[in-house]
């Protein structure tokens, strides 16, 4: 089995930071096979890409609405994926999932494993 374990939401005010980890862990799942997303989803919206990269991390990929603000990266050492938010805005609160997946892109339909969710609230 494949565990997602995230870590590192809360409340933060508008303009602050917060940095989310995403574990990952699965006797036969080998981390840097596969492309790493995080995705967030707000009240009444639907789940919507927020940043991916590649399986050793030479390619990254950013939705237009966290792009120069959004850091991620990946420790394939350590089984960890990271985002690093800064400048955060009031529509930046979301759940905030990390997934895998076999295919590059922004779908989630190609990430196969999916995070518990982690709650990200910042406050204008």
């Amino acid at each position: 089995q494949v565990q997602l374990v995230e870590s590192g939401g809360g409340l933060v005010q508008a303009g602050g930071s917060l940095r989310l980890s995403c574990a990952a862990s699965g006797r036969t799942f080998i981390f840097g096979s596969y492309v790493m997303g995080w995705f967030r989803q707000a009240p009444g919206k639907e789940r919507e890409f927020a940043a991916a990269i590649s399986q050793s991390g030479s390619m990254i990929y950013y939705a237009d609405s966290v792009k120069g603000r959004f850091t991620i990266s990946r420790d394939n050492a350590k089984n960890t994926l990271y985002l690093q938010m800064n400048s955060l805005k009031p529509e930046d609160t979301a759940v905030y999932y990390c997934a895998a997946g076999r295919r590059w892109g922004s779908l989630a339909q190609y990430y196969d494993y999916w995070g518990q969710g982690t709650q990200v609230t910042v406050s204008s």
